[in-house]
Order: structure tokens, then sequence, then C-alpha cells
């Protein structure tokens, strides 16, 4: 038995606004996610290394805001987060502030395996990846023209948009359980456009976007990262799992629509428990979403289709 959930992130995406060309190349990017995590989990191998291979095609994606296709700051540049944490033992790594990091999950991995520390910030952190082998991009490989266009039209004050609808849509991330029963979460951001002060969400921190307990569940979130933060939303799932007899589905649920709504927060979250449940809720018009199990085939959805 084994699972795998992705997703590309959630918020206000009218349907009217996303064409049949697109929406083919959303759920194509997921399925890529979900086919390339699928593989590893079909040979045994770790959700660990699972969701870090599923949020690589993700990060490389342009139509997604994480690693290249990544949305830009106020002054025009890219400032990228990431986190990932296994179930076993607890461990856990994250990255927020790079630059020049072409895959983000794979240096939150490296700080999670190769160091002493869980979180590192901007330049430290992209010193530890040279020291650990990595080669570093320039900050423009990051850069799309469809980015670059939305911020010049926030720059402008287009009424018509918000960071918020812009920079939930496209926050990548992935949870998956194997078939030894090890559960892991990842996920990835370009943060909010627009955004300044190197302001951080709730992407790369532990327990607010991203969390994994072997004993309850995996979560990983895309929305307000704010709210997320204050609500500890991935935490709190898991928690509500491991200390009461609630089902995965129905912490979810409470979550999503209680805690979140009751704090105007809106978004959604990927989740699959010891058992290979597998929730995906979204309070917002939408979520790109997408699951696997084992002797399945990959089903992606975007809004409250199945």
């Amino acid at each position: 038995m084994f699972g795998l959930a992705v997703h590309g992130g959630a918020g206000t995406l009218p349907r009217a606004q996303l064409d049949p060309d697109r929406e083919r190349a959303y759920r194509a990017g997921l399925a890529d996610a979900l086919q390339a995590g699928g593989e590893i989990l079909a040979r045994n191998g770790s959700s660990l290394d699972a969701v870090t291979r599923a949020v690589v095609v993700l990060e490389d994606n342009p139509l997604f805001n994480a690693g290249r296709g990544a949305v830009l700051t106020l002054d025009g540049h890219h400032e990228l987060d990431a986190a990932i944490m296994e179930g076993s033992k607890l461990r856990a790594g994250a990255v927020c502030g790079l630059h020049h990091i072409r895959n983000p999950v794979e240096l939150a991995r490296t700080v999670m395996e190769h160091s002493d520390y869980v979180m590192l910030h901007g330049a430290g952190a992209e010193e530890f990846a040279l020291q650990q082998g990595f080669s570093l991009v320039a900050n423009e490989y990051f850069r799309t023209e469809e980015r670059w266009r939305q911020l010049e039209r926030l720059r402008r004050g287009d009424p018509q948009l918000s960071p918020l609808t812009i920079s939930h849509v496209g926050t990548v991330g992935a949870v998956a359980l194997d078939t030894k029963g090890g559960l892991a979460a990842a996920t990835s951001t370009g943060g909010m456009t627009a955004k300044r002060y190197s302001r951080i969400g709730d992407s790369p921190i532990i327990g607010a976007g991203t969390y994994a307990d072997d004993r309850c569940g995996a979560v990983s979130a895309t929305g307000h990262g704010e709210i997320f933060i204050r609500a500890a939303v991935a935490h709190d799932i898991c928690a509500r799992v491991r200390f009461t007899a609630c089902s995965l589905e129905q912490a979810v649920r409470d979550v999503v629509y209680g805690e979140l709504v009751a704090l105007r927060g809106e978004g959604g979250v990927i989740a699959i428990d010891r058992h290979g449940h597998i929730a995906m809720e979204f309070n917002s018009e939408g979520m790109f979403r997408g699951s696997l199990t084992a002797g399945g085939e990959p089903r992606t959805s975007i809004y409250g289709d199945p």
C-alpha cells in the first residue's frame, strides 16, 4: 500500500479565466509530478524520495509559483522558500529567502540531512548550498514573462489583481505514504507577488505549511500564509488525528472550513494518514491537486469536481 497527493496552489481562479488549453497544461503538470513520485513508491522507495521528486517536477514547471515561474517581489526579483519533513523521527529541513537555488526543496532536504539546523535563510543558506556541492543559477532563471506582467499590473494598481490571488495559485507541495508505513511532506513556493521586506509565509515553517508524523499524518498547505502561520494549520491537523478520535478527513475539514474561515483565511491543504487515506480540501474557489494510490491511475482536479 502506498499513496501520494500533490497540489499546485489554491486561490481565486475563476473558471472563465482558465481556458481549456491552460487547464490541460495544469493537469498535465500535476500528473507528471504524480507519475514521478509514484514510480518511486511503486519500487518500494521512500516517501521522502517521492515527495522530493514530485516537488522538483513542479518547481521545474513554469506554470507554478515555485522554482522557475516563481512570482516577483516589489523590486523585481525572486525569493524562494521550501520545507520538507519525514515522519519517522520528525526530522525537518527548511530554507527561505533564496535567490539562486534552482530546486529549493532539494536544499531543504540537504539542510535536514547534512546540518545541525532546521531552517536556513538567504545568503547563509546559499553559502551552505555551495559547501554541499549545489550549483547556483542567476535570479533571472526563475522569471517568466507572465510573472513579470503580473508584477507590472500590480505596480500600476490594476484593480482586477491582488497579490494574494496571484500568489496562492502556484505554491506546490506533496505528501506521501510509502510501503513501509513512512510518511513525508514537502512544500515549495515563490512567495507573494510584490512582497516587501523579505516577507516569509507558511510554506517553509514546520507546523504551519508543512508537517509529517508517522503516528498521524503528513500535510502540505497553500493559501494566505499569515493566517496559516497563526493557526499552525499543518500541525493542528496532525494533532487532532493523533490525540483525538478524529479521522484525517474530519480534521482537515474542521481546520480548513472552521479555523481558517474564522480567521478569514483562504486556501487549502493536502494530507495523507498512516492508513493511506487522502484528504484534499480548500475554502477558496479552486485548488490544483491530484492523487495516486497503489494500483490506481493519477487523478487531478481544480475546482469542486472529484
